[in-house]
């Protein structure tokens, strides 16, 4: 890939970055509806617009990616009685176990046990951020990919 290449996928993927994340700050911090922000989303932006061909940016990788570390961590969160200095290695390994055992792997999800259990989350964690930002990300980004994506 030539450096003009780079650029553009560069501002592509940063513009639409900012594009999503704006959506999902101004629906957490002016609509009172609820949280759809959370760390990891970040990260899956540089996958879902940098590297919209990889696997790891496969709409069902983000979507199962974040929701089965997610619950992962809330489960041995509220299920498992040990510190957090084992709590949180244990839910990580086992999010990132069910990522590869059922082939959705999303990386930047790897990271959502963490957020859980330093937050000592509830299940409604799943709900808000997780599920709505996941659909929301989702549903911008097929919307991107199918007017400027040319595969």
């Amino acid at each position: 890939m030539n450096r003009i290449d780079r650029t553009r996928r560069a501002a592509f993927a940063a513009f639409f970055s900012f594009i999503t994340i704006a959506l999902l700050s101004y629906l957490t911090k002016e609509t009172g509806t609820g949280l759809y922000l959370t760390a990891s989303f970040g990260a899956s932006m540089v996958l879902i617009y940098g590297y919209p061909n990889t696997p790891f940016a496969h709409p069902k990788n983000v979507f199962f990616g974040h929701i089965i570390t997610t619950l992962s961590g809330l489960i041995l969160l509220h299920f498992l009685p040990v510190t957090s200095f084992m709590l949180i290695p244990a839910a990580v390994a086992l999010g990132i176990f069910l990522m590869i055992k059922f082939d959705v792997v999303h990386p930047p999800a790897g990271g959502n046990p963490i957020i859980v259990i330093i937050g000592e989350e509830s299940f409604n964690f799943l709900i808000h951020p997780v599920l709505f930002g996941v659909v929301i990300i989702l549903t911008f980004s097929a919307i991107v990919r199918y007017f400027f994506i040319k595969e």
